[in-house]
């Protein structure tokens, strides 16, 4: 299993002395107001999407609901991410030319601090300068962003860190937007965490202007950068950055490089009921955890959908059809577990019986969602003239676990 991603002391630091909230323990209680206005804007966030406001942060109450809870949750989603990026590939990279970043509706800075706090405790990118560029349409959280980036750089006593902030409306602005953020590149890293779904709703078809935004972005991309696309963990969300995905590929534009093993079309999307997302295990900070109490939410764990986007046509493992992506939890049924796979080949089901287990399959046991296996023998018996729609891994089947996540 993976280990829980941890937010560093310097980041809970930045976030306390922005916040003033040290909270968590018995002597520092959570404030009601702060409570309920984070119970109302998970309930926005979620279930009443159409019902949120563009304008939410600015709004006093709601941004720090955002700073003390959801930005720690996002910020680890981002930084689970980094740790997937592929490494700078070109070694002349490490100390000529800055690491870059555009951070695109990046409200108070969530990603802008994930990559400076990942860029610190990086040992290939800790020596070598740093140019951030935060874009949101919202005054204030701007300015919370560059509070954040101060105290962060303030107590690290480093060099070579830019922060530039942009105000603008992605929406409005396109697409116009390059013109008006290109002054730094090309970047090596573009964000898109948790807007691209807020962008064109009103729109006659809005995957494709969503995906006109992205090929635009693209064009702003190092050739060996990465674009990365974090989205809430819900079906209809979901969904659609599928269709996103694939409208992309479909220009040959770009690959992924994760979560998916394959350029083929979504199998998620064959049935209305599908969708794919991640579940990644984290340590919630002590103030997130002391707030769930409170409003009895339970955040252990990370979930979210991405994609990891490449010009370069790296990918996170070789691929092959016998290498699969877990794309479920493993359930435990009576005599059996199953779960659900996806690579080139589609989303099939597979299981084993408990009594097939064996030396060579025992890795099997070890499945969860987002972990990346090799299955050297699928068996499909048939039943009725027709052939199960269940593959059975036997036990004289060889199964790896290739990489956790």
């Amino acid at each position: 299993m993976p280990h829980p991603a941890v937010l560093s002391e310097p980041v809970l630091r930045a976030l306390a002395s922005v916040t003033r909230l040290s909270g968590g323990d018995a002597t520092t209680p959570v404030p009601d107001d702060l409570c309920r206005r984070v119970a109302e804007l998970s309930q926005l966030f979620t279930r009443e999407r159409k019902s949120l406001a563009s304008s939410y942060l600015d709004d006093e109450l709601s941004r720090l609901a955002y700073l003390a809870y959801f930005l720690p949750v996002n910020f680890a989603k981002v930084q689970v991410l980094l740790g997937e990026m592929p490494a700078p590939i070109r070694q002349e990279d490490m100390t000529a030319r800055p690491f870059t970043l555009l951070d695109l509706g990046s409200g108070p800075g969530t990603a802008a601090l994930g990559v400076l706090d990942w860029a610190r405790r990086s040992p290939l990118l800790r020596h070598r300068p740093l140019e951030v560029v935060a874009v949101d349409r919202s005054f204030q959280a701007l300015e919370d962003c560059k509070k954040l980036w101060n105290v962060y750089v303030g107590a690290e006593r480093a060099e070579g860190l830019k922060l530039t902030t942009v105000r603008l409306d992605l929406e409005r602005n396109h697409p116009q937007t390059n013109r008006t953020i290109n002054a730094t590149r090309p970047y090596d890293l573009i964000v898109l965490a948790n807007v691209l779904n807020e962008l064109f709703p009103s729109a006659r078809d809005p995957i494709q202007k969503r995906a006109e935004l992205v090929r635009d972005l693209l064009s702003l991309l190092d050739q060996h950068g990465t674009l990365m696309i974090i989205e809430p963990a819900l079906r209809e969300i979901s969904r659609q950055l599928h269709l996103v995905r694939d409208r992309l590929l479909e220009d040959r534009l770009c690959t992924v490089y994760s979560p998916c093993l394959h350029e083929q079309p979504c199998p998620a999307l064959i049935k209305e009921t599908d969708w794919c997302h991640e579940e990644r295990p984290w340590t919630a900070p002590p103030l997130v955890a002391a707030i769930d109490r409170k409003v009895e939410f339970i955040k252990d764990a990370l979930k979210f959908t991405y994609l990891l986007l490449r010009k370069d046509g790296r990918r996170i493992v070789r691929r092959a059809p016998e290498v699969y992506r877990v794309v479920s939890e493993l359930r435990s049924m009576k005599g059996e577990k199953r779960a659900w796979l996806c690579n080139e080949t589609g989303r099939p089901e597979v299981g084993r019986l408990d009594r097939e287990r064996s030396e060579t399959n025992a890795a099997f046991d070890d499945w969860h969602r987002g972990a990346i296996v090799r299955i050297e023998e699928i068996v499909r018996r048939e039943r009725k003239g027709r052939e199960s729609t269940i593959g059975r891994i036997p036990a004289s089947a060889n199964v790896e676990i290739l990489r956790s996540v």
